[in-house]
């Protein structure tokens, strides 16, 4: 039953996108709109002059004026055609933009005083900087981030994903949207954009189109259409008075209809069409592309840049083994470890405490009047610890402990430097404790690479995409996920400059490089790569850095993003290829049209043996419109993408739309040409 009633919305909302696409195909004839299109917008002109044309015939009762409007109705329908295209892919971005704007509806905030009462205000009224409330069940009113509190939120309205996500100060998930509701809990939020500027305005602005400009390969493009089209208009313009000379006179129709269907009317009806469709692919994986340029660029990238832990891995590695240096009890050494981690929050200090409390039943420490000084763990010195009663604990990265308990006069064992190492090597990370300058031990963490990783990274192989894993493992550790996972190639210990040095340097090279992130460390390194994907769980500077949102925050998803930007690329280069081959039947179905009465040689040409000159004509400038609406759908779709090398990708296209583009045309025309010779049109 749901099954069924969506299927129903969903072609209502395809008949009204039909029905809004028609009412613009219309509203775009404004000759300031289809000047943007340099090809269209010539055949625009050649139908207002076949219509002056047969206003002026039908005044003067000369000419054939059958003839005259159907072709006039028929360059008339190929314009229109072409803006239904257009006007489609900008359709499916209107729908998504009206299910957002629903989420921007006017809220009442708890705006926080500086006394620390609250005042409810609209949120139209907030500013950057401003402090709100957000309760459970009340939707949060502007962009911002946590600033205290954890709770669970509800983004389906952003996402579509029903499934809420958690909030919390602090972390990398701190950030929040407008028009998304809180769930559970309460959180404090400071809002960090101004009314008509918030991510889910800029959103609606893109998935409209209207911040949508051409990239530069389209731009060529269309430089390339503009140069045929001028060159065609020369050679169209100059055959007059040699037909002139010949005996053979052309009208206006036949000129204009000779122009049309010889300039790259395909290509140039369905061009805008493939770049908005494109982006609203993005759109229906829920990916949003901040500018065309970066779904273009993702279908021509080098070198792929993959976090490991939650992309390549399952997630945070978790505490698995201890294993105890000789003459040390495994018990001894579970304790010390969950005391050394009692002031460590992140999720393998934290996994540490569970492993110690499952298999010791060490739970619920009580340091009473004991004053312990807790360390907690940070990035610099990579140790966490606890001082109480003359113990002095140490957990941490075995580099950072060796260097600690040396500087007390100890090292690590040798039995115990081979644990490190074997734990390494087998893909796991190693860390040591210590007690009071002496080694314990060592803790097993272990990394699970993801199903099916293996299987990915050999198609983005046979893409010709070389994937690079970045990792704050130590070498040993990120070799070995490395292998397990089937990378090209891995940075070990990576700091955020370490990441920017890496892209700077595959650029260097000449490469396109992609890469996702969702911290602020990763923001520099978002900004620098040419498709940088920030997670929509991630900090607002990830976002404002990147040119691409993820709002799933599935870290996967560049390998989709980068196969939709090559199905883009192929899409546009097959469309192409068909445009200029079918030029080729039509030239043989109006050139000897043109001029057989005045060179009986030339009826030779005639190779489809077309029943009259006019119908020639005719069946050529309706075969010219119609194909641009059978072609709608793919372009709209895409041209599926398979693996391939370029070479292997331009002999596809070459066989399949080339020599398709060249016999299509032969075969409709013809059977045009029947249809028009049986029913008298021409």
């Amino acid at each position: 039953m749901t099954t069924s009633g969506q299927g129903k919305g969903k072609a209502l909302g395809e008949k009204k996108i039909v029905i809004g696409a028609i009412l613009d195909s219309f509203a775009k004839l404004n000759p300031r709109t289809m000047v943007k299109s340099p090809v269209m917008f010539v055949v625009e002109v050649g139908a207002v002059l076949t219509t002056l044309q047969l206003v002026r015939d039908t005044w003067r009762h000369t000419g054939a004026f059958g003839f005259g409007l159907q072709i006039t109705l028929w360059l008339w329908f190929t314009v229109l055609f072409a803006n239904f295209a257009e006007a489609m892919a900008e359709g499916r971005g209107k729908a998504q933009a009206e299910t957002l704007r629903k989420a921007r509806a006017e809220t009442q905030a708890h705006r926080l005083r500086t006394d620390g009462s609250t005042e409810t205000v609209p949120s139209s009224k907030l500013r950057s900087g401003d402090v709100v409330v957000v309760s459970a069940g009340e939707f949060i009113p502007g962009d911002g981030e946590v600033i205290e509190g954890v709770a669970s939120v509800d983004e389906s309205a952003i996402t579509g994903e029903s499934a809420p996500v958690i909030r919390e100060s602090g972390g990398d998930r701190s950030a929040v949207t407008g028009g998304t509701r809180v769930l559970s809990d309460e959180i404090k939020v400071r809002i960090t954009s101004n009314p008509g500027d918030t991510f889910l305005d800029r959103m609606i602005k893109l998935v409209e189109g209207a911040s949508r400009q051409k990239t530069p390969n389209e731009i060529a493009l269309n430089i390339l259409l503009a140069g045929l089209t001028i060159i065609f208009l020369l050679a169209v313009i100059t055959l007059q008075p040699f037909a002139i000379y010949s005996g053979a006179p052309q009208s206006v129709f036949v000129l204009v209809s000779l122009l049309v269907c010889l300039i790259p009317t395909t290509i140039g009806g369905l061009l805008s069409a493939i770049g908005i469709a494109g982006m609203d692919r993005m759109i229906q994986r829920n990916v949003i592309a901040l500018s065309g340029r970066a779904v273009e660029a993702s279908g021509d990238v080098d070198v792929l840049l993959l976090d490991k832990t939650g992309t390549i891995t399952l997630g945070n590695r978790q505490a698995t083994t201890f294993l105890p240096c000789p003459n040390v009890a495994e018990a001894n050494l579970a304790n010390a470890a969950q005391l050394a981690s009692l002031a460590d929050e992140t999720p393998e200090g934290r996994s540490i405490v569970v492993l110690a409390k499952e298999k010791y039943g060490l739970r619920g420490r009580e340091f009473g009047n004991r004053n312990p000084t807790f360390i907690p763990f940070s990035a610099q010195t990579r140790m966490s610890g606890v001082d109480f009663d003359g113990l002095q604990i140490r957990k941490g990265a075995p580099e950072a402990i060796a260097k600690y308990i040396a500087e007390r006069g100890n090292q690590v064992p040798n039995e115990t430097q081979q644990c490190v190492s074997d734990i390494s090597n087998g893909g796991g990370t190693p860390l040591l404790v210590a007690e009071n300058g002496r080694v314990l031990g060592v803790i097993a963490l272990t990394d699970i690479v993801k199903g099916g990783m293996r299987e990915r990274f050999d198609h983005l192989r046979a893409m010709g995409i070389r994937t690079m894993m970045i990792t704050g493992d130590n070498p040993l550790t990120a070799a070995a996920i490395a292998r397990q996972a089937g990378v090209d190639d891995f940075l070990a210990e990576a700091r955020p400059e370490d990441k920017m040095a890496l892209i700077r340097r595959e650029q260097a090279r000449g490469k396109l490089v992609a890469m996702t992130g969702d911290g602020t460390n990763d923001a520099p390194a978002l900004a620098q790569a040419d498709v940088g994907v920030a997670m929509n769980t991630g900090t607002q500077a990830a976002k404002e850095a990147g040119n691409m949102v993820d709002l799933d925050s599935n870290p996967t998803k560049l390998i989709e993003i980068v196969e939709i930007g090559k199905q883009l690329l192929i899409t546009r280069g097959a469309l192409t290829t068909f445009s200029v081959a079918n030029d080729v039947a039509k030239y043989f179905a109006i050139i000897p049209a043109m001029f057989a009465g005045a060179f009986p040689q030339l009826s030779v040409l005639n190779v489809m043996r077309l029943a009259t000159p006019q119908s020639a004509i005719l069946s050529a400038v309706v075969f010219n419109a119609l194909i641009i609406i059978a072609l709608i759908p793919l372009a709209l779709r895409g041209v599926k993408y398979r693996p391939a090398g370029a070479a292997a990708l331009l002999r596809r296209n070459l066989l399949m739309y080339g020599l398709g583009g060249v016999v299509a045309p032969f075969i409709g025309i013809k059977l045009i040409d029947l249809l028009i010779s049986y029913f008298h049109f021409a």
